[in-house]
C-alpha cells in the first residue's frame, strides 16, 4: 500500500531524495530534499518552479545510496533532459503511471523526459561519476513473502506487490515493500513451490515476473526502480532474461494469469493525479509557513 507523508511533516530520516542540476557549461550541483515520496508530483510545477525551490537544499558531496534514496531527479539545463525515479507516488501506480508521465511531459515542453530503473547509480553515471559509489552490496535481497489471495495487504485499489506467473498454469503474488523477487535468482523457484496460488491476478500490482521454466526464459518489469537491475541476468545462469521496463501489458499478454481489473485511464486518471498534486502543494506550503514561524518567533526567556 502506498504511504503518503503526513501534512507538513516530511520524514527526513526515510523520505530522502537527491536532485541534480546540470548547468549549461556541464558542471553539476547536488541537492537533497526530505520530500521524496511524491516527488513526481512536484515535477508538475514545471522547470522554473522546481529550480526556484532548490537553493536552500544544496548538499554538495552528499549522495544518497540505493538503500537510502527514495527518489531522485536530474535536470540537465543544456540538453533539456529530465531524468527521475521514485519508489512511491503516482508514477509507481499502475492506474496512474501513464497519466503522470503524460502530465509531466506537458509541463516540461521541449524537454526529453525519461524515468530511470536503477536508481541513484544512473544519476551518477549521467554526470560521469562512478555509479558503484552509491551501490549497496553488503547484503542479499530482502525477501518478499508470498501472500494469500485474502491477505489484508492486498486490499485497496493500489496494493502494489509483485505478480509472478509460471507459464500459463500458475500465478503468485509477493508483498510490495521488499526487493524485487527477480533479484533472488534461481532460488526463487524453490520458494514458488510452496507459494499460495492466485488463479488469475486482477490486482493493480507494481511489478511482475513471467517464468517459462521448460524453456528457461524469464521476463520481468517494474514501475519503481530496482537497484542492480543490470546484474539480474547473472543471477539466472543458463536462462534467457528480458527486462520489460514498465510495460506491464506485455506480461498481461504473455499468459492468461495476469489481467488487472479495469481502471479509469485518460481524464479520470489525470484528474486524480492533479488532485493529489494540489494536496501536496498545500501541504508543502503549510510546512514552509510553519518553518518560517519557528524561525522568526523570538525564543521565550528561560525561567530562573
Amino acid at each position: 500500500m502506498v504511504r503518503r507523508p503526513g501534512p507538513g511533516h516530511p520524514d527526513v530520516m526515510g523520505d530522502r531524495a537527491n536532485i541534480i542540476v546540470v548547468r549549461e557549461n556541464g558542471t553539476h550541483e547536488l541537492y537533497r530534499t526530505g520530500w521524496a515520496v511524491g516527488i513526481d508530483l512536484d515535477l508538475l510545477d514545471g522547470p522554473a518552479v522546481v529550480l526556484a525551490s532548490l537553493p536552500e537544499l544544496r548538499q554538495d558531496g552528499w549522495w544518497l545510496d540505493d538503500a537510502m534514496a527514495r527518489a531522485g531527479v536530474l535536470v540537465d539545463l543544456g540538453r533539456r533532459v529530465l531524468l527521475f525515479f521514485a519508489h512511491e507516488g503516482p508514477s509507481t501506480e499502475l492506474r496512474h503511471r501513464a497519466a503522470m508521465l503524460e502530465l509531466i511531459r506537458e509541463r516540461w515542453p521541449g524537454w526529453e523526459v525519461r524515468r530511470l530503473y536503477d536508481g541513484p547509480a544512473e544519476l551518477r553515471a549521467y554526470v560521469g561519476l562512478d555509479p558503484e559509489y552509491v551501490r549497496c552490496r553488503d547484503s542479499g535481497p530482502d525477501l518478499a513473502p508470498f501472500l494469500a489471495p485474502d491477505d489484508d495487504e492486498l486490499a485497496g485499489p493500489d496494493p502494489g506487490g509483485v505478480v509472478v506467473t509460471v507459464g500459463t498454469a500458475r500465478c503468485h503474488v509477493a508483498a510490495g515493500p521488499f526487493d524485487h523477487p527477480v533479484r533472488e535468482g534461481v532460488s526463487l523457484l524453490d520458494r514458488l513451490a510452496d507459494a499460495p496460488e492466485h488463479g488469475v491476478c486482477r490486482l493493480h500490482v507494481g511489478a511482475g515476473i513471467h517464468l517459462v521454466p521448460e524453456r528457461r526464459r524469464l521476463a520481468w518489469w517494474s514501475l519503481s526502480p530496482t537497484p542492480h537491475a543490470d546484474d539480474v541476468p547473472a543471477l539466472w545462469p543458463g536462462w534467457t532474461v528480458e527486462f520489460w521496463q514498465d510495460d506491464w501489458k506485455r506480461h498481461a499478454g504473455a499468459c492468461g494469469r495476469f489481467s488487472p481489473a479495469p481502471f479509469g485511464a485518460g481524464a479520470e486518471a489525470r484528474s486524480a493525479v492533479l488532485t493529489e498534486a494540489r494536496e501536496r502543494r498545500a501541504a508543502r506550503a503549510g510546512h514552509r509557513a510553519l518553518v518560517t514561524r519557528l524561525r522568526t518567533t523570538p525564543a521565550r526567556p528561560q525561567a530562573g
